[in-house]
């Protein structure tokens, strides 16, 4: 073979080579870079946690996981005897600083009013009695034929007998006005304490029946009947079905200007369905959230941001965990 020859061979060869080069990336490039780009969302939905303010023992569940409960429906019974207990010691508080406000009201009994009284009129008659003496011996010592040591004597028993009757009539008057209004209203201060207390427990009561306060579904239950449950310990989830949105994880250089508001169109693969759903959220996921380096150098990194999205009209059957898909 020729030097000429080998030379238009491996000229081929070399030709060759590039020309198989130039197909497949020819083909890359027509091939790899159109296909799409997808995002895959979540769907979440809001949840409310059902927890007593006391502790106690399951005693009952009403319900099970998957039912659908309405607003005011009983879903668990605890048992919390403690909480009886003090409910009978707040009620009986409350007798007691009743019965001792009454008694503030009505004042003294008849009899203790009658005997001050009696005392009052024995006190009254004895000045009488004292004062007549006193101008007898006054008008005798007027004339001289009394000395002014007696004069002095009956002065001072009539003085006497005197503040003695002032002193019954206010211990009477303090028997028919009762207590002072300032005992009155301390009295009736306990009282209202005392209700209060009875009202905090009754309360407390009323949290070992547990009520749904929302419409949803059970979606976990914690305890089981006979257990345990501490104060805020949550006793079961109900999932609120009708608040329902998706949940994606865009990078920074996917958003294209997306902003709160706008509309987009997902692909949910449950119902092979698309989904027409608004922004409601955006915000950035932090420094510890997954990011990507524009540039191999590093140049500026691409931050992760957390969309949310709600459907425009309901989608029956869309539940929670389901996929979303948003194909760029």
């Amino acid at each position: 073979m020729s030097a000429k020859t080998q030379h238009n061979n491996i000229l081929l060869a070399v030709l060759g080579f590039i020309a198989v080069v130039v197909i497949v990336g020819v083909l890359g490039f027509f091939l790899l870079d159109r296909s799409p780009e997808i995002i895959q969302g979540e769907v979440e939905v809001s949840e409310y946690r059902v927890s007593s303010k006391v502790p106690g023992r399951i005693l009952e569940l009403r319900v099970k996981e998957g039912d659908y409960v309405h607003k005011g429906d009983t879903l668990a019974i605890l048992d919390a005897p403690e909480v009886r207990a003090k409910r009978t010691q707040a009620q009986s508080a409350e007798d007691a600083a009743a019965a001792m406000s009454d008694l503030a009201q009505a004042g003294a009994r008849q009899e203790q009013i009658s005997g001050a009284y009696q005392l009052w009129q024995q006190a009254k008659a004895g000045l009488e009695i004292a004062k007549k003496s006193y101008e007898r011996v006054q008008r005798l010592f007027d004339e001289g034929v009394m000395s002014a040591q007696k004069r002095d004597e009956a002065l001072a028993n009539y003085k006497a007998l005197e503040a003695q009757e002032k002193a019954a009539k206010s211990q009477y008057d303090m028997a028919v006005n009762g207590a002072r209004q300032q005992e009155k209203r301390a009295a009736q201060a306990q009282v209202n304490r005392a209700r209060g207390a009875v009202q905090e427990v009754n309360s407390y009561i009323k949290e070992t029946v547990q009520v749904s306060q929302v419409e949803g579904e059970v979606s976990n239950i914690y305890p089981k009947v006979g257990e345990l449950v501490g104060t805020g310990s949550p006793i079961m989830s109900i999932s609120i079905m009708n608040d329902l949105w998706g949940t994606f994880n865009v990078r920074e250089d996917q958003l294209n200007g997306l902003k709160v508001g706008d509309s987009f169109t997902a692909f949910s693969p449950a119902f092979n369905k698309d989904v027409k759903m608004k922004v409601f959220y955006i915000k950035d996921q932090g420094s510890y959230a997954v990011w990507k380096a524009t540039k191999a150098n590093g140049q500026y990194d691409l931050k992760t941001f957390e969309v949310k999205a709600r459907p425009e009209e309901a989608f029956d059957g869309l539940r929670p965990g389901m996929s979303l898909i948003i194909k760029k």
